[in-house]
């Protein structure tokens, strides 16, 4: 195990004693301790994974978030939060943030928090070389899961976000099948949901999703509210 994970965290309890539980987890760890210092880092050695407090100074975590997606939509993003804050969630998952740890954590939750984002974004780079699967063509939209990007007619394309991507690739794959929240927070989170990320997410992702693909988003024809039950994928919509 040598992934590179950089913390940014201002705290320098919590700085120090997360870097020592990952060196210990066998990671490699780069630390900053304001959002300045963090991009800088980024920008130098390419972490495999960002770990990242909200409130820090110099620059917050959501911006720190959204100059990170300007250029990269792959590498995973789990952003630190104080509890209750669920504002700061819808954000940042707007942002580009891949998942939400909520201070106080276990060691437990944290390193499996950490190996399931690790592992989805190692099996989202496979996926198209390993099945062939590129593009999907909806109507006048092009979905093209390797750039994970959607173009409508002739209009400039517009970037989906590793999550919006990875819940859109596991929709289509089940057309006309009626799938749960529930059911979509284990299946593109793999997480149960009991946790901090809650079926809100799945509802902002979706909202944001049909505005990037739907003719009208408003009334939407690919992805179609269940009520009571979750959401249907139309392909033909």
């Amino acid at each position: 195990m040598n992934e590179k994970i950089l913390v940014a965290e201002d705290d320098p309890a919590i700085l120090a004693g997360v870097s020592d539980l990952l060196k210990l987890e066998g990671y490699e760890v780069l630390e900053a301790a304001n959002g300045a210092a963090a991009i800088e880092l980024y920008k130098k050695s390419r972490p495999d994974l960002i770990l990242m407090d909200i409130m820090m100074p110099l620059i917050n975590g959501y911006d720190v978030c959204r100059e990170i997606r300007r250029s990269d939509s792959v590498t995973p993003i789990l952003m630190l939060t104080a509890k209750g804050e669920e504002v700061d969630k819808v954000i940042g998952l707007e942002l580009g943030a891949d998942d939400y740890i909520v201070k106080p954590f276990g060691i437990a939750e944290l390193t499996a928090r950490i190996r399931s984002a690790l592992r989805r974004a190692s099996l989202g780079k496979k996926t198209s070389s390993n099945t062939g699967e590129t593009e999907l063509i909806m109507g006048d939209a092009v979905i093209n899961f390797e750039r994970m990007t959607v173009r409508k007619g002739e209009k400039e394309p517009v970037q989906l976000t590793p999550k919006e991507t990875e819940l859109l690739r596991y929709l289509a794959r089940n057309p006309d099948k009626v799938i749960s929240r529930e059911t979509l927070l284990d299946a593109v989170w793999g997480i149960e949901p009991d946790c901090d990320i809650t079926t809100r997410s799945i509802d902002q992702h979706v909202a944001r999703l049909r505005q990037k693909i739907e003719l009208k988003p408003s009334e939407p024809r690919v992805i179609i509210t269940v009520h009571g039950a979750g959401y249907r994928f139309k392909a033909d919509g």
